[in-house]
Order: C-alpha cells, then structure tokens, then sequence
C-alpha cells in the first residue's frame, strides 16, 4: 500500500479514482470499514485528543482534504496525488455511485437539508440510490435512544455507504463507535457536505478552493461559528510543519540551522 506519513498520520497516497477502487473492492468483499478525510483541522486535534487517534489508528483509509496538505507533502519531498475532500465526493464519482447502483445513507446537518440535497442529487444523478436520510438531534452521540434508533434505520435500509456530517471530530467517533453495529462496508464522514448539496451554505469558487482559500470563504461565511478554528487552532499548523521539515532534515543528516 503506498502510504505518505506526515504529522504522525498515516495517509493513503490516493486520487479519487483509488478511492473509488478501494469503495468498490471493500463493498465487493462485504467488509466493514471506514474512510477518514483528514484536514488541517483534523491534525490540530489529533495532537491533543487520544479517542481521535485511536480512529485513526483502526480506519480502513485516509484520504488528504485540504490543499495545505498537499503543499506540505511536496516540500517534504513525498508528495501527495491529489486533494480528496468529502465535499468533492458526489462531483467526482456520483456517477460511479449511480452505475453501481450503490445504496446510500446520508445522516446528519439539520432537520430538512438532507432531503434537500437528495432533491438536488437526485436532479444531477436521476438514478442515484440514496436509500434514507436523517437529521440527528442535538447531543445524539450521547443519547442510547437516539444512537439505537439511527442503527435502526440503517440495519433496515442497508446501504453500502453512509455519508455522516455533524462535524469533525464527532462524525467520526459516532462512525467508530458504531460502524460494526450497523455493518455498512464503507463510512465516511462529510461534515458541512449535505449543507452545500442543499445550497443551504453556498461552496467556495473553484479559485479559492483550487489555491487554497476555502477557508477564507467558509470563515467569511460564519464567522462566529468558525473564527477559532481557522484563526486560532489551525495556526498551529504552521509550527508543525516546521517540525516536520526539522525531522525530514534530520533523517537526512542536514540540519535547518
């Protein structure tokens, strides 16, 4: 398996068309397993949260979601093929999902945008197999009755694949916590997806997103909810790709000095 480890984490050297190798070959066999699409976000965390590491550990493939990613892997001389965001991921292989005829799951955002991104799927990829949509209520993780009630609904429905955006990195621990109950070979989480299928929350231009100022947009979008991320936690990743250009260096027997 080609791997790229950077920031202690484990990264699938994938583009898209692997990740829809590795869906197809995991639904095939009936696996259960779960895909991680690790952001700057998601590096800031690890660093401090062991549960979060501990999904890391056990996920069946981890995909790189952020173009400073990507720019990171090249400095560091192990460069990564392409960014694979879950917000890309109806773009790029919907119709891959839709000739499979893959059964879909979509759990999470607020009441109503999952049925309004099934609307909107459904007018671009007519034949997309979204078997069932829910918007889970606030502090669901923690609730027995909710959790066993949205298992439920998946053992009934069966899909192939669950898509999951509540958020990084509750989306994932639920995911964790429960992917072999429900038994889907494949899960993944999408965070803000669903808000931007619906048109709820309105996507960065390519521009931005291709040179890297997704955050900018989405930060200018909701200031309140997302200032400390983007301005605070995230500008850590700055002395942590230090770090890893020290080490790169040192195991090259140079030094930055």
């Amino acid at each position: 398996m080609n791997q790229v480890n950077m920031f202690d984490v484990n990264f699938n050297n994938y583009d898209f068309m692997d990740l829809l190798e590795y869906i197809d070959t995991t639904i095939r066999e009936r696996n259960h397993s779960y895909i991680l699409t690790c952001n700057v976000d998601h590096v800031i965390k690890l660093r401090k949260d062991k549960e979060f590491r501990t999904v890391y550990s056990e996920a069946g493939a981890v995909v790189a979601d952020g173009m400073p990613l990507i720019w990171a892997s090249k400095m560091l001389g192990k460069p990564l093929k392409q960014k694979v965001s879950g917000a890309d991921l109806f773009s790029r292989l919907g119709h891959a999902f839709q000739q499979r005829k893959y059964r879909l799951f979509f759990l999470g955002s607020a009441e109503g945008v999952p049925e309004r991104a099934t609307k909107n799927l459904k007018a671009a990829y007519p034949d997309i197999n979204i078997v069932g949509c829910y918007s889970p209520s606030y502090g669901f993780e923690n609730n027995k009755e909710e959790n066993e009630r949205i298992i439920g609904m998946l053992n009934e429905t069966r899909p192939d694949i669950v898509f999951v955006g509540v958020g990084a990195p509750k989306q994932e621990k639920w995911i964790y916590r429960h992917y072999l109950s429900y038994r889907a070979p494949i899960s993944i989480g999408v965070g803000a997806t669903f808000d931007f299928l619906s048109g709820s929350v309105k996507r960065a231009p390519d521009f931005m997103q291709k040179s890297g100022l997704e955050w900018f947009w989405r930060l200018s979008q909701e200031p309140g909810r997302l200032w400390k991320r983007y301005l605070v936690d995230d500008a850590q990743f700055l002395l942590l790709l230090l770090k890893e250009m020290r080490k790169r260096d040192k195991a090259n027997g140079r030094s930055l000095e």
